[in-house]
């Protein structure tokens, strides 16, 4: 899951940052509403933790624009960011109208990194239309808050980034996801394009899934159109023996 963090304390929005991507989130920065902006309508992002108090704008501002201004629409396919405020204001009547301009959650400063941490989980299933922190795809579950994954009762040795993969194939289990489509929502602003790095990402998460009594791997190549979690192949079978 991709996310853009707009923070115009450099130190505060680099420890949240660095925090999320421990965590297998792809994360963008961006100190003002300007930079916020150049990000946004380029990119189709999962969710935005946003400071209010910007210094060319206001993150209220922001929020509505995201939500009205048809240059931040989503595409086919893809949905409209979530929006987690992130702020000193903490009178009634502003975490009011933060909610009432589109804000989907409100985390008022200071605040501990575990609860950002549970607030961001919290957003990303309301997305993918799931509750608690497992998500579970046939014999194949991947539990976000402790950061496992295990298939028949086998934990994955997965690393981070297999992990964040793993997770965006789950929550949008069954569909054809373009190369494109899972570098812009797994992977930053960072990376290059033009580079392999989806293709062998994929090939090695494939094979820490597949099973040798698979007669298929559980994700598939759509020759021309990208990559597909076969949840068919994924039907629940007898736990794995400790």
């Amino acid at each position: 899951m991709r996310i853009l963090v707009v923070e115009d304390e450099s130190e505060l929005a680099e420890a949240i940052a660095t925090g999320l991507r421990r965590e297998g989130y792809a994360v963008d920065v961006a100190n003002d509403v300007a930079g916020a902006v150049d990000r946004l309508v380029v990119s189709p992002y999962d969710l935005v933790t946003l400071d209010l108090n910007l210094p060319d704008g206001d993150g209220l501002d922001l929020a509505r624009r995201v939500r009205e201004d048809p240059a931040f629409a989503p595409v086919e396919g893809e949905t409209a960011p979530r929006i987690l405020m992130l702020t000193a204001r903490d009178g009634v009547g502003e975490r009011v109208a933060g909610l009432d301009q589109g804000a989907d959650d409100y985390l008022v400063k200071p605040f501990a990194f575990a609860e950002l941490s549970a607030r961001v989980r919290s957003l990303m299933r309301r997305d993918a239309g799931r509750s608690g922190a497992t998500i579970t795809v046939g014999e194949l579950e991947l539990d976000t808050a402790r950061f496992e994954a295990a298939r028949r009762g086998r934990l994955l040795d997965l690393t981070a980034k297999e992990f964040a993969l793993l997770r965006y194939f789950m929550t949008h289990s069954g569909e054809v996801l373009s190369q494109e489509r899972l570098l812009e929502h797994v992977w930053d602003e960072n990376a290059d394009p033009l580079t392999n790095t989806v293709r062998v990402t994929v090939g090695t998460l494939r094979r820490k899934l597949t099973r040798d009594d698979d007669a298929e791997a559980p994700i598939e190549t759509v020759i021309g159109a990208g990559y597909r979690l076969r949840p068919d192949l994924l039907a629940s079978g007898p736990a794995a023996d400790a």
